[in-house]
């Protein structure tokens, strides 16, 4: 019997569970907000939490229009928090998420799709008046 690479390096890597996208429709049916706006500046800290180093950022955007939300008006400074993290233990890592993708940048307009006091994408527990970027996928950029 004869096996292919491939398939053997398929069966020897760790399986990672990275979260799947959500569609445009379950991000804006799970938003509770959701702007579009020019960032201004992006705000990091990184800390090593048990065997993960976890990366939050905060984006300071300037709202240029708002989809979807209350007490949020264009023109206004938003501040939302999103994060990353990568493996730091040894060994295998778990099957798990690594966070957001899509990260954005000092001077990119997006859409961005929020959580505020309401679920995430990735926790229940978003009830400090903050606003989360939903999901793994939560920025949208235009084209």
């Amino acid at each position: 019997m004869r096996t292919s690479l491939p398939l053997l390096l398929l069966v020897a890597l760790p399986a990672l569970a990275e979260k799947a996208n959500m569609p445009p429709e379950a991000l804006a049916r799970t938003a509770t907000h959701i702007v579009t706006g020019k960032v201004q500046a992006v705000y990091t800290r990184t800390a090593v939490e048990g065997d993960w180093r976890v990366t939050r950022h905060v984006a300071e955007v300037k709202v240029a229009a708002v989809g979807k939300g209350e007490g949020v008006a264009a023109g206004d400074l938003l501040y939302v928090r999103y994060w990353r993290r990568t493996w730091n233990g040894g060994g295998t890592p778990p099957t798990d998420t690594s966070g957001h993708r899509g990260l954005p940048e000092e001077g990119e307009t997006l859409r961005i799709y929020l959580a505020r006091n309401a679920y995430d994408g990735f926790t229940k527990d978003n009830d400090d008046g903050g606003f989360n970027v939903i999901g793994a996928n939560g920025f949208e950029r235009f084209r």
